[in-house]
């Protein structure tokens, strides 16, 4: 079987102009930097605030569910809590309900970080918003993109 061909430049000038992917990726990353730079005098990056925030709720959250309100695979949200578990900013708690299962709870002291981080969050938030045409509507289709579930492409 032959290898197909190598793409010629002006493919690659199309996917670096066009792709949806390829932008959605770069504006997260630098959505992260700039989160990120906020976060750390609290020692935490902008995925752990999102998790931590995930983590506000009135009754501690399953895995499953904090896995899929971060749209993260279950491996993935265990591997990203072990730090915050070190930190005593989490725990993992048994179910009650379900021996097997296991819910996460925010400790004092990852609530204390998530206080501090409120209004760090709020401050780089409005200004970000403030650079965008509609934020709204930006959130309206990313979020139409995540229940579309197309993994075609």
């Amino acid at each position: 079987m032959n290898a197909p061909d190598k793409p010629d430049l002006s493919t690659t000038l199309l996917v670096r102009d066009s792709c949806l992917c390829l932008h959605a990726q770069r504006a997260a990353r630098a959505l992260a930097r700039r989160f990120d730079v906020v976060f750390k005098p609290l020692g935490i990056s902008s995925g752990q605030f999102s998790l931590l925030m995930s983590l506000n709720q009135p009754q501690p959250p399953n895995l499953r569910s904090v896995a899929e309100l971060l749209a993260m695979d279950r491996t993935t949200l265990t591997a990203n809590l072990k730090p915050l578990e070190r930190r005593g900013l989490v725990k993992t708690i048994t179910d009650p309900a379900d021996r097997r299962a296991r819910l996460l709870k925010l400790t004092r002291e990852g609530e204390a970080v998530l206080a501090r981080a409120v209004p760090l969050w709020r401050n780089l938030h409005a200004r970000i918003e403030a650079e965008l045409a509609n934020p709204d509507q930006l959130r309206l289709e990313l979020n139409r993109l995540l229940g579309a579930g197309d993994s075609a492409g």
